[in-house]
């Protein structure tokens, strides 16, 4: 039996004058796959232990807090790993526990008053330090202790300070003629107290950030506008401010982190009382879950999965905030 083996078409091509112009020689296809180059090799070394790194420390903490607000656990079903799953009950139990309201309210004041005045006090200092006078900056590494002192320091220094019988602020409002003022032991007073403290811890993080974002913009700007006759509002206002709005925008991202999840300052001045006056979701998810004997494993992790929710969807709000400015 005889076997043809059809060749390749090679007529002449003809254009549109009717000249024979010469068939382009087919295409030749490999299905071969390259091999990972050295540098390939490196980059995936290199991912590898950040990799390992955040599905150790990030995501199996999250599916773990996600599985603990979905079953109902106690202590026994806590070691043996036998827990019913309950799905949304634990939440449910969440929001009609009547401690639910006043602890959403004092997260959002907390953490509302906190980013203003720390944005507030740490932008008017990094523009005071911005001026380049003697002894700058021996004053900003003094400014930057509180925000190197561990937590327990400075919590148990703003106890100390603000106790309503040995208190140096009693004093000092005593010294002239104030009466003294319960500061963490009065409803009233409590959520202020801790409000002021964590003011006082994050006001050097904001200085430092916002100082090296001001180091970043021209000074001929500022020589500019000042031959154009703008004062000194008027160069902030139009120069600094507008041209610090991407270093701002993440300073109060982290900032709204990092203030959402704060549990030492108010756990050590106040444990969240007196009368949950100054609970947030952050101790309040802490004391359903260790502070008390018959621990509430899944409705404290349900109060911890709605503290990163609220900072994920705040993160997403800024990254297409950030999307759109690039764009335009």
């Amino acid at each position: 039996m005889n076997r043809t083996t059809r060749l390749p078409d090679r007529r002449p091509v003809r254009d549109r004058n009717g000249a024979a112009t010469a068939a382009p020689p087919p295409a030749r296809t490999t299905h071969r796959r390259r091999r990972p180059t050295s540098q390939q090799w490196a980059a995936w070394a290199f991912l590898t232990p950040v990799t390992l790194y955040l599905a150790l420390f990030y995501a199996y903490p999250l599916y773990r807090n996600l599985d603990l607000s979905l079953r109902n656990y106690t202590v026994r079903s806590f070691v043996q790993g036998n827990a019913p799953f309950t799905g949304l009950k634990n939440y449910e139990t969440v929001f009609q526990d009547p401690t639910f309201g006043p602890a959403l309210t004092h997260t959002v004041v907390f953490t509302a008053v906190c980013l203003f005045f720390q944005y507030v006090i740490g932008l008017a200092l990094a523009v005071f330090f911005n001026q380049h006078f003697r002894l700058s900056a021996t004053l900003r590494a003094l400014f930057l202790v509180p925000w190197l002192l561990p937590l327990i320091v400075s919590a148990s220094t703003w106890s100390w300070m603000l106790n309503s019988d040995s208190g140096v602020v009693n004093a000092a409002l005593h010294a002239v003629g104030i009466g003294p003022v319960n500061w963490l032991t009065s409803p009233s007073w409590s959520l202020t107290s801790v409000i002021i403290a964590n003011i006082w811890i994050g006001v050097p993080f904001n200085l430092v950030v916002l100082y090296s974002g001001l180091q970043s913009i021209p000074s001929t700007l500022y020589e500019a506008a000042a031959l154009d006759g703008a004062n000194t509002w008027q160069r902030f206002t139009r120069i600094t401010f507008p041209l610090l709005r991407p270093v701002s925008a993440i300073t109060l991202l982290l900032g709204l982190v990092y203030t959402l999840k704060v549990f030492d300052i108010i756990w050590i001045m106040t444990k969240g009382g007196p009368a949950d006056s100054s609970t947030t979701f952050a101790t309040w998810s802490y004391r359903l879950g260790f502070g008390n004997l018959l621990p509430a494993f899944g409705p404290g992790a349900a109060v911890g999965n709605l503290l990163v929710v609220a900072a994920l969807v705040f993160g997403l709000v800024y990254l297409r905030v950030q999307r759109k400015q690039a764009l335009s």
